[in-house]
């Protein structure tokens, strides 16, 4: 089906405002509307049910961006009809109308409620710039945009995308070092995602200096976006996920704590440091080795006099259950004899201005040339010259400075990338400059050691970076504010695809008192990233350098997170499935709370579906914490509140504010040194009693390597059912066998009651009580006394070790 009213002529570039202007003609085919204005081309095509992809262009061709979306569109239904002025496409889930005079779009969902629309004023131009204006719904909010400062709600406020090394930046500064142009927007109607798939720099505005409408920009190419809606907030991360990629499996080694100084040197230090871990029972996976472990700041190097022997350092290091993560920085030193440099001249791997210069800036050491990881044959380089790490022992990597920094922090927009062969200027690839350096150590990682999970971490990237890398939140500052703001910065990215994020605990820059350092290891110990990092000429900051109430407090938070490890496990897993955040802002299940936007609260949110974290400063040793829909329970005490009320919470520095909503379902093991060390072999499971039931995955796998995509796997649902009054585990998938030979399930809220289990010729121990440990005055999880049944001797069944299905019934 087409339309035509007369060729299409595109206006020369002005800069005054040029708007989109009325459509001249279209055409309808096979999912896809395209056509052209007075001034450009235009196309709207269905991904799938819930996605639509927007182009307008003033040229011949539309741009791309060859790096974020990955998904290919799936076949759909889609309703076409053109009534008078106006366009419709309709899919099951999905409507769009476009306006035929001046082509601004209205999306509904399948009830017909608005969700979003233009503004007449629709697509527009100002010289190069590109812009699309929005209307504003009634209470509308808008949350996302990755790591961005400021309050869970968006509303009045700007933001920038153009990746920035900010060293100490303020907790309302902007922008910071990644840049993720995808946001959600939230009314009573509904909520849907956009994200703005155009790499130059970006602005997102939200209301600020201007009441008639919301809207984003690009300072050139074009205006490429794609709508997502679906029902929930977390089936629209989870479409948005589906277009840019999921994280890989990571090692279970990741997991663990990590500690990292800017500097660990020489040798004998970084022995001290891992041997203070294990001396002082805390548990510990990871030591980093930043910028000087190299000779004069050069990558692939070690300096002869502080690490005489690294291989055998760090074999030693794994011995204690250690492994190496290195720093790894894009400049490359202009020496003449230094092979990477001699390399990259010779096969023509680096950044250039128009005329085939080399392009050289300052960095750490001293005027370098930067590889263009835009270009394939750079990256397969980089993978290659890894191999001077990995012959060593190491295994992992950390890509740093990589925005690209340099002194002076402003680099020439004329410098030239190879872009996968389109050729684009640095305004065009700076925001995924870091994401392909992070994609080349993850393929470098791989291809080195190609039995090894790889695990990298950056301090930049763009949209999709999830699916090479974990993030953290950069150079914060030792206080408070930084503390809270760094947990906004991370539920932020786990609204934006990124799952695997953290912050410096205890702060980079600065020192932070004994009190603040306890509190953020209490804190951290509930995010997907845990790793404590400080500056030098800082005093010693591993977590038992600050006293013996900071050393207790940290320890226990410590050993909690390892003890966890069977759910954080099982939620990462998760996590690679569906896109869901670990660390989920409440504003993804309770989105249209409005209490949860409240600055008091915004703070708070769900770690691995289960824990309800309330951050709290240091100092307080009483707080307001607001508790959503549904009943919970403390953790410490499983006192249970009403929800959707607020409460006032005891939180001494060592009892962080956490509560388990009622019906939920977690896992535990005994305590370890480092996520390889042997447990007990029993597997805890904690059951919450509510008036709603729950469903809890329980994932293992042999924590390193890949024969879990080959069913090298352990996988089974627990579930609790009030309704039947029932606890399930289902038939266990997968071909692994489970590291846990018996099951321990503890009740919580439930009255003492006989039970029946369904399969009796299990051996079954029946405690009416069970304490396991001393209460302590810094122990964060004390056992309590809870009736729980122990199940034996699992492996008398015919699957070694495999528990086949069986039900708990007539539990109250």
């Amino acid at each position: 089906m087409s339309h035509d009213i007369k060729s299409r002529a595109i206006s020369k570039n002005s800069n005054h405002n040029q708007t989109f202007g009325k459509v001249l003609s279209w055409k309808y085919e096979n999912q896809v509307l395209e056509g052209n204005s007075e001034i450009g081309k235009f196309r709207l095509s269905f991904f799938e049910n819930g996605i639509v992809r927007v182009q307008a262009s003033r040229f011949d061709e539309f741009e791309s961006n060859p790096y974020s979306v990955i998904a290919q569109p799936e076949s759909c239904q889609v309703d076409f009809l053109e009534s008078g002025g106006f366009l419709e496409l309709k899919t099951p889930g999905l409507k769009v109308i476009v306006n035929l005079d001046n082509f601004s779009l209205s999306f509904f969902d399948q009830d017909d409620h608005l969700l979003n629309s233009d503004d007449p004023l629709s697509i527009s131009w100002i010289g190069s710039e590109v812009t699309n204006y929005k209307k504003v719904q009634k209470g509308e909010k808008f949350i996302g945009l990755g790591e961005k400062t400021g309050n869970l709600n968006r509303v009045g406020q700007a933001y920038t995308n153009w990746n920035t090394d900010y060293f100490a930046y303020g907790v309302g500064d902007d922008p910071l070092y990644l840049s993720i142009p995808f946001y959600l927007g939230i009314h009573d109607a509904g909520s849907y995602g956009i994200f703005l798939d155009n790499t130059h720099k970006t602005v997102f505005n939200f209301g600020a200096s201007t009441n008639r409408f919301i809207y984003f920009s690009a300072e050139d190419g074009d205006m490429e976006y794609y709508f997502v809606h679906y029902p929930t907030p977390a089936a629209i991360i989870e479409a948005y996920t589906r277009l840019t990629g999921r994280m890989q499996m990571p090692p279970k080694w990741a997991l663990g704590f990590q500690q990292c100084r800017y500097s660990y040197y020489p040798d004998s230090e970084v022995y001290a440091v891992a041997q203070g871990f294990r001396d002082k029972k805390m548990p510990a996976d990871v030591i980093y080795l930043d910028i000087h472990h190299m000779e004069a700041y050069k990558v692939f190097t070690f300096d002869g006099e502080k690490f005489t022997d690294p291989k055998a350092m760090i074999s030693r290091l794994k011995e204690k259950g250690f492994r190496v993560v290195v720093i790894m920085d894009p400049g490359i030193k202009t020496e003449k004899g230094y092979l990477p440099y001699t390399e990259g001249l010779d096969k023509d791997l680096f950044i250039k201005y128009p005329d085939g210069e080399v392009y050289e800036a300052q960095v750490w050491p001293g005027w370098c040339a930067f590889p263009d990881f835009t270009k394939e044959a750079t990256r397969t380089w980089w993978a290659e010259k890894m191999a001077f790490y990995t012959e060593a022992g190491v295994d992992g990597f950390w890509t740093d400075m990589n925005e690209p920094a340099s002194w002076g922090q402003f680099t020439p927009n004329l410098i030239e990338f190879e872009y996968e062969g389109e050729k684009a200027s640095h305004r065009k690839a700076r925001n995924i400059y870091g994401m392909q350096m992070a994609r080349s150590a993850q393929e470098g990682a791989a291809f080195q050691n190609p039995n090894s999970r790889p695990f990298v971490l950056t301090r930049s990237g763009f949209a999709g970076i999830q699916r090479y890398a974990a993030a953290w939140t950069g150079d914060n500052v030792a206080s408070e504010e930084h503390m809270l703001a760094g947990v906004r910065l991370v539920n932020s990215l786990g609204l934006s695809g990124v799952s695997f994020a953290g912050y410096d605990v205890g702060g980079f820059a600065g020192e932070a008192s004994k009190g603040l350092f306890a509190r953020w290891m209490s804190i951290a110990a509930f995010a997907p990233f845990y790793r404590a990092h400080s500056m030098i000429n800082t005093k010693d900051s591993e977590p038992w350098a600050f006293g013996e109430e900071t050393e207790e407090i940290s320890r226990n938070y410590m050993k909690l997170r390892y003890k966890l490890l069977p759910t954080l496990y099982s939620s990462f897993y998760s996590s690679t499935q569906t896109g869901l955040p670990l660390a989920e802002s409440l504003a993804i299940q309770y989105a249209q709370d409005q209490n949860i936007y409240q600055s008091a609260f915004q703070n708070q949110y769900l770690f691995c579906s289960s824990f309800l974290v309330a951050p709290i400063e240091s100092f307080r040793e009483i707080c307001k914490v607001y508790l959503p829909k549904g009943d919970w329970y403390y953790l410490y005490s499983d006192q249970k509140h009403a929800g959707q009320a607020t409460i006032y919470q005891d939180c001494p520095l060592n009892y962080l504010p956490v509560f388990v909503k009622a019906g939920q379902i977690f896992t535990m093991q005994s305590e370890v040194e480092f996520t390889g060390a042997k447990h007990d072999g029993i597997l805890r499971i904690h059951v919450y009693k509510g008036s709603e039931g729950s469903e809890f995955l329980h994932y293992e796998d042999a924590g390193d390597g890949f024969e879990y995509l080959n069913d090298g796997y352990f996988k089974r649902k627990i579930t609790y059912s009030p309704e039947t009054k029932s606890i399930r585990l289902t038939q266990a998938e997968g071909n692994y066998p489970t590291d846990f030979s018996s099951l321990r399930i503890y009740f919580h809220g439930f009255e003492n009651s006989s039970v029946q289990i369904s399969d009796n010729t299990l051996e079954l121990k029946k405690e009416n009580y069970a304490f396991l440990g001393k209460l302590t005055e810094f122990d964060p999880l004390p056992e309590h006394n809870h009736p729980y049944f122990e199940i034996k001797n699992l492996s008398f069944l015919e699957i070694p070790n495999r528990l086949e299905y069986f039900e708990i019934t007539g539990l109250y």
